[in-house]
């Protein structure tokens, strides 16, 4: 079983970057690829804290909140998603 506290911790840490922008370095294609590996690894966490609390290995508080994580990492792929739709989008009604 997973202590709630360990959740609380590993969620400061991946937000952490999102209040110091200047933290983050490195080619767009990097960050990309870093973002598009953080969200693999929330899913497989999900995914883990469920079959755990299917088993009976952890409580229902730990899947809820592995539940929460993975909603608001897809909700910020998808916002991500519609911003380069928009922005592919603008570029094609561009005149040449």
């Amino acid at each position: 079983m997973v202590p709630i506290s360990t959740f609380a911790t590993e969620g400061y840490a991946k937000a952490r970057p999102a209040t110091q922008p200047d933290a983050l370095q490195g080619s767009g294609e990097a960050l990309a690829a870093q973002a598009i590996g953080d969200f693999a690894d929330q899913m497989a966490q999900a995914e883990t804290a469920a079959q755990q609390t299917l088993t009976g290995s952890a409580d229902a508080q730990t899947l809820v909140e592995a539940l929460a994580q993975t909603q608001l990492a897809v909700e910020t792929a998808v916002a991500v998603r519609d911003k380069v739709v928009a922005a592919y989008q603008e570029i094609l009604r561009m005149p040449i």
